[in-house]
């Protein structure tokens, strides 16, 4: 057998690293492996990405970690552990503030994401883009979900996610906060006996395989935060800085593409597969979990009203 070729850097190109936590062919991750490419190619080569998926690198958290020190360039995140290190990025997830994707990508390209860019780079971190993560659902091996009396005494798997944990808890669950990467054993084992997630990450991580009950609950959105360590970013120069910016809008706008064909496509699949579906009414849901709006507006009043006025502004156009 040959010696394996290893290809090496130019002469001079700068290689960076992006961590991410999807499986191949997640919307996040064809986006990180976009953005790698239009870097390079907007960079004229001087900047090389090496995308490390799956948690290769890092899970979410040691992402934040090592771009806050400087160690790791890149990470499209999570908003569930961002807003740990950031905690203005929960209010983006508070329940059932959108109705569908267009509108809360409405909201973030908006005045309320260029607030969550100013206290991102206080945190150490430049927020490049915010690609999308979906609206997210119930699933679990119990029974399903059409009323939130069905959720008593569930365990929910959650992110570390402030806002999620306060939702199920509000609608008498069992949260359970877990990495993204242990979750598929999790389930399999029992640990847990449910789980929180948009339909793109449920199928591309293959967890309809340990499930069998998907309640549409729609109970909030998130984004996927794709952030820079500021101590890397700043040395960089201007050209440079605003080819990294191009690159990352441009890959998210195939991000949200693919995630809003997933939300279609994948209940055909999954149900192939001999899963569950059922549909709620989210009128008991959303009053449930209403006294979250006063919780949170308590700890970020600015924030919390502008997220609410865009939102509403984003449903009537």
């Amino acid at each position: 057998m040959g010696a394996a070729l290893i290809a090496l850097p130019a002469w001079g190109q700068q290689v960076l690293r992006l961590a991410h936590n999807a499986a191949p062919g997640n919307p996040k991750a064809e986006a990180s492996l976009r953005f790698a490419e239009l870097v390079e190619k907007k960079t004229n080569g001087r900047i090389k990405v090496v995308v490390g998926g799956s948690s290769q690198y890092a899970d979410d958290v040691e992402a934040l970690t090592s771009m806050r020190l400087g160690v790791l360039a890149f990470s499209a995140n999570s908003q569930g552990a961002t807003s740990n290190v950031v905690p203005q990025f929960a209010v983006l997830g508070l329940p059932f503030l959108f109705q569908d994707l267009p509108q809360a990508w409405k909201v973030m390209d908006g005045p309320f994401g260029d607030e969550l860019r100013k206290y991102a780079a206080q945190r150490g971190l430049v927020l490049l883009a915010l690609w999308d993560n979906g609206i997210r659902h119930a699933s679990n091996n119990v029974r399903p979900i059409r009323t939130p009396e069905d959720l008593a005494g569930v365990k929910i798997r959650t992110p570390a996610d402030p806002i999620t944990v306060e939702i199920f808890q509000a609608l008498g669950a069992n949260p359970t906060p877990l990495p993204f990467s242990e979750l598929y054993i999790a389930l399999q084992q029992g640990v847990v006996d449910g789980q929180e997630n948009p339909l793109m990450n449920i199928y591309s991580s293959k967890l309809h395989e340990v499930q069998k009950f998907i309640s549409l609950t729609g109970h909030k959105y998130e984004s996927t935060p794709l952030l820079a360590s500021k101590a890397m970013f700043d040395k960089l120069s201007t050209a440079d800085q605003q080819a990294i910016l191009d690159a990352a809008k441009e890959a998210g706008q195939l991000n949200r593409a693919q995630s809003l064909k997933a939300d279609t496509e994948l209940r055909v699949a999954m149900e192939e597969a001999g899963i569950q579906f059922n549909t709620i009414d989210p009128a008991p849901f959303a009053a449930r979990t209403q006294a979250l709006y006063e919780r949170w507006r308590q700890e970020f009043p600015m924030l919390v009203d502008l997220v609410i006025r865009e939102a509403a502004a984003a449903a009537k156009s």
